[in-house]
């Protein structure tokens, strides 16, 4: 396996074939892949190019054959546990706000859960990241995948109650997890179009979820997604005219587990018949819902003239056209439990400053 991690701009070249060029735009601070290299001597050329001011990673590289990234001290370790619970990720050197970061997880991470996962015991995969990582190649071998962000100094001790059962994992997922990096709406469009300095923002309003609605492709965990220790289900939705495109809406959540737990009941928004392009649905509304086993809570929120609205351009405000409209009730963009319809009376402009 080779890596290079920094976090300006270099380029690196083995035996005359480039392996990573962050030459014009400097990329992923640690990037790696995998060649195969014969037995004898080979050139590398490392270019450092360009620097970032205040620096983290610096300039490495290295050069490590597969079979000795994982060491056999943490393999014979595991094979005599009941479960393993493995903390992987990133940090400040390789990833920053400052930095990108490739999809993968850091070297060697990935081949520490395959192998320790292939002797069968209940795995554990803890993830500390700012966002998605590509789990594709391991997801089905683990027990559990416990995405914990950058919990701070007490991540262990909130992530220690959650396995051992202490705590309901109750959290959602605030971004759409992708099956692969160029699944994301964004992608093709993330960097400035080839001899330019320029990005152009492709994907327009079709962004997160939108946009894998808008295009089809199934994201490996939606927007909204979390598992629990629970169950719940939603029922009874229902809208009540309150004049002036105002409408409230309520709803019942219960917790048919036998643990106590909380949901995010999520309230989206589609125009049946847009007259301008639109995403196929928006939240417009949430809301936690702590339950008891058993229980059952109505919940009531409000929806307003922008919850309908798109932004008119020529106008310069938010337009909401008469018509229906839907609702959508679940736990997530793709676990729709509850849908209803609304009518819109009259179209109804709003001022930007409303």
């Amino acid at each position: 396996m080779v890596f290079a991690q920094t976090d300006g701009r270099y380029r690196l070249v083995v035996d005359d074939a480039t392996v990573f060029d962050s030459s014009v735009v400097p990329k992923a601070i640690l990037s790696q892949t995998t060649l195969e290299l014969s037995k004898g001597p080979h050139k590398v050329v490392l270019e450092q190019l360009a620097t970032q001011f205040a620096s983290v990673s610096g300039l490495r590289v290295g050069i490590v054959p597969l079979r000795t990234i994982v060491e056999d001290d943490a393999l014979e370790m595991a094979s005599h546990a009941d479960a393993v619970v493995l903390a992987v990720g990133f940090n400040a050197s390789s990833e920053s706000e400052g930095g990108d970061r490739s999809f993968e997880l850091p070297v060697g991470q990935e081949q520490l859960i395959e192998q320790v996962a292939a002797l069968r015991k209940k795995t554990v995969v803890v993830i500390t990241s700012g966002g998605s990582v590509d789990v594709s190649h391991w997801k089905d071998k683990v027990q559990g995948i416990l995405a914990t962000w950058y919990a701070g100094e007490e991540g262990g001790t909130a992530a220690a109650r959650l396995l051992f059962g202490e705590t309901n994992p109750s959290g959602h997922l605030p971004i759409s997890w992708e099956r692969n990096v160029a699944d994301n709406p964004s992608f093709a469009s993330y960097y400035p179009d080839p001899g330019t300095n320029k990005i152009v923002y492709r994907e327009g309003i079709f962004v997160g979820y939108r946009g894998y609605e808008q295009t089809h492709v199934e994201p490996l965990f939606p927007f909204g997604f979390g598992l629990s220790y629970t169950t719940f289900s939603f029922a009874h939705l229902r809208a009540t005219p309150t004049g002036e495109g105002r409408f409230s809406i309520s709803f019942d959540v219960t917790n048919t587990g036998k643990r106590a737990g909380a949901t995010v009941a999520q309230l989206y928004v589609g125009e049946a018949a847009p007259t301008v392009p639109r995403p196929a649905k928006e939240l417009k509304q949430f809301e936690r819902v702590m339950l008891q086993p058993g229980e059952t809570k109505r919940v009531v929120v409000d929806l307003d003239p922008r919850s309908f609205s798109f932004y008119d351009v020529g106008a310069a405000a938010w337009h909401a056209d008469a018509g229906t409209y839907d609702l959508l009730l679940g736990d997530s963009a793709a676990d729709i439990q509850q849908k209803i319809a609304l009518q819109v009376s009259r179209p109804i402009i709003t001022s930007v400053r409303e």
